[in-house]
């Protein structure tokens, strides 16, 4: 009888270990971001979320662009602008990408001043960063005008296959709605910051404990991925 109790014990021991080792693998998730915030963690999720998205616009574009028996329009020759009497290639294009990643580099002072608790900075920072954005949204609604002017429909075109025309409102339009999102945000969560809401922890909106700038680091999160996709956009939509 002792002896089967041991038995007993000696097979209930290892199985146990081994379903807590499985329970700790299951809860590492909660360990590693114990010391992350809720807010910089659901930014992460939906980040990861919207990846999937713009993978699947691209991966459906370059499928539709390749698989097309009719010629695909050349980028250089559908987005150049008339200036100086000829034609410049993707000029406008170039600039957007300048104005976007300008922006990165304004939005990623903007953090590094916020956790130096330099109000004055970081707000005025954030506010040139929304200024660069809707500029490049400005810029954006002038090309849209510019190709609908010239024919361009979701269904049709005049250079070649039809799809340019869905896949490029669709791509363009919806990174461009992200974009003019975060030009909102960036000016609500700057004026916050201008009027000392995170030094005090005034209730409200995206406010934090006082004294945490956390929410301006989220807002570069976004701001960072929506010019990083820009990237891509541009190397797979204008360059190919």
């Amino acid at each position: 009888m002792h002896q089967s109790v041991l038995n007993k014990a000696t097979v209930t021991g290892p199985r146990r270990a081994r379903w807590q080792s499985i329970a700790a693998d299951f809860g590492s998730d909660q360990r590693a971001f114990k010391q992350v915030s809720w807010g910089k963690a659901m930014m992460w999720i939906f980040l990861l979320s919207d990846t999937f998205i713009f993978s699947c616009f691209l991966l459906s574009y370059m499928t539709v662009r390749i698989s097309t028996t009719v010629p695909w329009p050349n980028p250089s020759e559908v987005f150049a602008l008339h200036l100086f009497g000829k034609d410049v290639p993707l000029i406008l294009i170039a600039i957007m990408t300048f104005v976007l990643i300008t922006s990165s580099g304004t939005m990623a002072m903007a953090v590094n001043f916020g956790y130096r608790h330099d109000r004055r900075k970081t707000a005025i920072l954030m506010l040139v960063t929304a200024l660069l954005g809707a500029t490049f949204v400005g810029m954006q609604a002038f090309e849209w005008t510019k190709l609908i002017t010239e024919g361009v429909r979701p269904w049709e075109n005049p250079w070649g296959a039809p799809q340019f025309g869905s896949t490029f409102f669709m791509i363009t339009g919806f990174h461009g709605t992200h974009v003019t999102f975060g030009v909102i945000f960036l000016l609500i969560v700057a004026r916050k910051v201008w009027r000392g809401d995170f030094e005090t922890g005034r209730r409200g909106f995206f406010t934090s404990r006082s004294g945490r700038y956390e929410i301006v680091e989220i807002m570069g999160l976004y701001w960072h991925f929506v010019d990083l996709v820009w990237v891509f956009i541009f190397a797979l939509f204008y360059l190919w």
